[in-house]
């Protein structure tokens, strides 16, 4: 088949090969006037009509007869029949929204997370999508950034195993042939997250050491599941955008890694080599950007207007464009569009498939998975015999799904209300608004106050609207907004138990909730089943057991604030030490550390022991540790195994997730849980960038987060050179 493509690369024309390197907007291929006149934002980029009829993708179309009927006209008009590619956001969910992925990350649970990437290929690839910008692996510290949201936490082992298991869901092990799947591109490479301030689009400065210590890890990760695009990231590299980053995506992925898949840019990001000032102009951004290897450029004309010319001046090499236009056919090969340009797209299939019972049922169960309870003062779970006041700007609101949810409906979303009308008579549940979002009248007060005043608990539905978090929606104070704060004092004041359950997308600073509240839920954005879900979860019928993937901080003036940070050389010992690395008016640790959440029981560690205190280079260690449910109800806990390098050449984390197990007790129950540490968990990257372990002394941390736990020490011994 490659011999096939080469001979249709030699008939293509130099602006025919080009013309794949650009990826257009829905509207472009609708654009036209009747008599074929190019108005608007396309005359406006210098976007003609033979350049959409020999484009290569399409970004953004949604629904089987939409893509379908673009699909015909433009095979109809393409002079070599080469099918377009119909790409899409589909991030958490197509129809079916699942929680966002920072909530997936608090589930601590890969394989349903997989499960909900294969239900959201399943309902796009029947709508006619081939490749869904996703997963989104960028590892992150910093709650300002508004794209936390879309990252599944703060540790590049958890974001390894996420984003595995995304790449599996959505791509499955036969691309070609299972026409339920879609192709999957990994963004944003590389170190989105680490954007300084917290403010998107902004520098990234870091040693290559960092980088490729904790940034990369999950990038490779989905490669290795057979990831099949990668999109550049907005941000600088070493003073480098990864876009015009030739070090980055020639030397390491594809060079280093082997990586021959499709590499696309950001929206946009050709071009903004210009602003970033390593650009004079489109030809040179362009010539940056080809030149670092990006194939397909998204909704910029640099390369057709460019390439070509550049190609005249011999200022680059024509075979650069044969070997990016053999990558992009390769992909419509392997979606199998040359046989079956419309691959699965299916408009009678489509109505069954997308937003089923079955979807919305496992939308319903990772959304519980995901809540973490971090609060509970013996208030939850709620008694159907109890009334409730459900009170909050969530309490009725159908924002419940998050960014990037595309094509979700808030009118097809389960409420939060609707979530407790399924559980108690309308009569013991009463509601009002209280507050809006950000702000708020005396009528709505006095509605809430009457509303609670028959109640025997409050619930409070509190948090960010969709509009604060997700792109380009940092922020610098990440408290609930004002009159939201001012609600809780106003609810606490009637002394009656509080319960507090946030809608948010990033980590907040809770303080003014979580001192306020006798319990807190944190409910994320849950999704199309995001009502139910918490509903579920509230009564009891589902018992919560998230953990947290993110810290959240005790201030904002900690951020970045994350589990895995390094010692100083004067650490403070106690409160009374002077001149050492703390603050003066707040503590150094976060407020609610990473793998933290509490469930309606109680468990109890104990008998942790390792199978020697020494171990070669070729042997495993064995680390196991007894569990006991002390409560009276029946939950799953998640056991977590840390890591630290006591003595090393270059300074290591003061702790490093290396496993974790789920396991379910019932009251009294107690198990048994044995962990296997090889020599090779660790490894690292030292000085000069060489990945191993060194000999000496480390120490085994175990316990239900990474702050709460129990220490051991073994030494890995030197090699025997005998």
């Amino acid at each position: 088949m490659k011999q096939k493509l080469n001979s249709m690369i030699q008939k293509m024309t130099l602006d025919e090969k080009i013309a794949q390197f650009i990826q257009l907007a829905t509207p472009f291929y609708k654009g036209a006037s009747s008599e074929g006149q190019i108005t608007g934002p396309m005359a406006e980029m210098g976007i003609t009509k033979d350049i959409i009829q020999n484009s290569g993708s399409v970004l953004g179309a949604s629904g089987a007869q939409e893509t379908m009927d673009i699909q015909t006209a433009h095979m109809k008009e393409n002079r070599l029949g080469i099918p377009l590619l119909f790409m899409a956001d589909v991030v958490h969910g197509y129809k079916t929204i699942f929680p966002v992925p920072l909530a997936v990350g608090c589930s601590w649970d890969p394989e349903l997370a997989e499960k909900s990437a294969e239900i959201a290929a399943k309902e796009a690839a029947v709508s006619g999508v081939h490749v869904t910008f996703a997963p989104m692996v960028d590892l992150v510290r910093d709650p300002r950034w508004g794209r936390v949201m879309e990252s599944t936490g703060e540790d590049p082992y958890l974001n390894s195993l996420f984003s595995k298991a995304f790449v599996l869901g959505f791509q499955g092990t036969d691309l070609t042939s299972d026409l339920n799947r879609v192709a999957a591109c990994v963004k944003h490479f590389a170190a989105y997250g680490a954007a300084e301030g917290g403010r998107d689009y902004n520098t990234v400065d870091m040693s290559e050491r960092a980088l490729r210590e904790y940034y990369l890890p999950s990038y490779k990760a989905a490669l290795d599941a057979g990831c099949e695009m990668v999109m550049t990231a907005f941000n600088t590299v070493d003073g480098i955008p990864a876009s015009g980053n030739k070090k980055l995506m020639r030397d390491v992925l594809r060079n280093e890694w082997g990586f021959d898949g499709v590499l696309i840019s950001d929206w946009g990001a050709v071009k903004e080599l210009i602003p970033h000032g390593v650009a004079a102009d489109e030809s040179e951004a362009a010539l940056k950007a080809f030149q670092a290897g990006v194939d397909i450029e998204m909704m910029t004309a640099c390369y057709v207007k460019h390439l070509k010319s550049l190609i005249d001046a011999n200022l680059l090499d024509e075979k650069l464009v044969d070997e990016a236009v053999m990558r992009i056919l390769e992909l419509k090969q392997k979606l199998g569009l040359f046989d079956n340009p419309y691959r699965g797209a299916d408009v009678q299939l489509e109505k069954e498939v997308v937003l089923s019972r079955e979807h919305r049922q496992t939308a319903r169960e990772l959304a519980a998975k995901s809540c973490v309870l971090l609060k509970n003062k013996n208030v939850l779970p709620l008694k159907t015999s109890q009334n409730i006041a459900l009170i909050g700007p969530f309490a009725e609101s159908g924002d419940l799904l998050g960014p990037w949810s595309w094509l979700g409906s808030k009118n097809e979303t389960v409420r939060l209300i609707d979530g407790f009308q399924m559980k108690i008579d309308s009569s013991k549940l009463q509601t009002a608004i209280g507050c809006e979002i950000e702000d708020g009248d005396k009528s709505q007060l006095e509605e809430a106050l009457k509303a609670a005043q028959k109640a025997d608990v409050i619930v409070l539905a509190l948090g960010e609207h969709t509009g604060m978090s997700g792109e380009a929606k940092s922020r610098s104070n990440i408290r609930l907004p004002e009159i939201q704060v001012e609600l809780i004092k106003t609810m606490k004041q009637l002394h009656k138990p509080i319960v507090t359950v946030l809608f948010n997308g990033r980590p907040l600073d809770l303080h003014g909730v979580i001192d306020q509240s006798d319990a807190v839920l944190e409910a994320w954005y849950p999704g199309t089943e995001g009502g139910a879900a918490i509903a579920d979860l509230l009564y009891g019928d589902v018992h919560p057991s998230g953990r947290l993937s993110m810290s959240f901080p005790y201030s904002v003036g900690q951020v970045p604030v994350y589990y895995n940070s390094f010692n100083t050389g004067r650490p403070p010992e106690n409160a009374q030490d002077e001149y050492v690395s703390k603050y003066l008016d707040i503590p150094n640790e976060p407020l609610l550390p990473f793998g933290f959440g509490l469930s309606y029981t109680n468990f109890a560690y104990s008998g942790a022991r390792l199978s020697a205190d020494e171990i070669t280079q070729n042997e495993t260690l064995q680390v196991s540790v007894k569990v006991t449910n002390t409560g009276e109800a029946a939950g799953e806990e998640t056991v977590q195994l840390y890591v630290q390098d006591i003595a090393c050449e270059v300074i290591r984390p003061l702790k490093e997730l290396k496993d974790f197990r789920k396991i379910h007790l019932q009251p009294g129950e107690t198990k048994e849980v044995t962990f296997k540490l090889s020599e090779a968990k660790l490894r690292y990257h030292h000085s000069d960038l060489t990945y191993k372990s060194d000999p000496g002394k480390f120490r085994i941390y175990i316990g239900p987060n990474s702050a709460d736990v129990m220490a051991l020490p073994f030494e890995l011994l030197k090699e025997y050179e005998g």
